[in-house]
């Protein structure tokens, strides 16, 4: 790991990174690596992700503050208590993860060119499907895949990563069901990387990068003993 600046490192073959909290005050931390499966997970574990564009070197980030959603806090709001105890949508889990990282990568998103979704990324992610790692949920209207999300679960603590949706309210609902679930299995926190409005109507909200890595560092080290 060759640093290439007061704020930057080069990131070398070596499966390492700099503390999360090196980064410059964008969020970007390192430059380079690769996207294997460890490199991955020992981001992840260290509040670390990868987002860049098809023509860029892989970009490392931690973002500060961070965006989180305790799960309890999901906010629901009464067309949605509809919507989640009608029929309307039927959800799934882990049934069609290629599907639902593509279509992350492809629908279209207001003032955003192009996808930091490459096609190295999904094969990346698909390798961590198949360990159990990476997951989705997937929302069917009339048999119709119109919505879902995937992420990384690290066990009680469950790193969002992209939502698609295809009508209204599609992502908003796996959204919900994924707090709900991982409330009843007592997971601590959601990681929504970055602030937006959709996510703070939701229910998330911002803490100082140095809280939120305590807090996943507390998880990690629990799961450990």
């Amino acid at each position: 790991m060759k640093k290439k600046n007061s704020e930057i490192y080069f990131l070398t073959d070596r499966l390492e990174f700099p503390p999360a909290d090196n980064a410059n005050e964008d969020g970007l931390l390192a430059v380079g690596g690769d996207l294997s499966s460890a490199r991955l997970l020992l981001a992840y574990k260290s509040g670390i992700f990868p987002w860049f564009n098809d023509d860029s070197l892989i970009l490392w980030w931690s973002p500060n503050p961070r965006m989180i959603l305790f799960p309890h806090k999901i906010r629901i709001s009464k067309s949605m208590r509809q919507i989640l105890s009608g029929t309307r949508f039927t959800l799934t889990r882990n049934k069609c993860f290629r599907e639902v990282i593509e279509n992350c990568a492809e629908i279209e998103r207001s003032g955003q060119e192009g996808t930091w979704i490459t096609d190295n990324m999904i094969e990346a992610y698909l390798q961590l499907h198949h360990r159990g790692i990476a997951k989705s949920y997937e929302v069917w209207e009339e048999g119709k895949l119109v919505g879902g999300l995937y992420g990384v679960d690290l066990g009680h603590v469950f790193c969002g990563e992209s939502m698609f949706s295809k009508v209204s309210n599609a992502s908003k609902f796996a959204f919900i069901k994924l707090a709900q679930d991982l409330e009843s299995h007592n997971y601590k926190f959601i990681d929504c990387q970055l602030y937006t409005k959709h996510l703070e109507s939701l229910g998330a909200e911002e803490i100082p990068r140095k809280e939120f890595l305590e807090l996943l560092q507390a998880e990690i080290q629990g799961r450990k003993q």
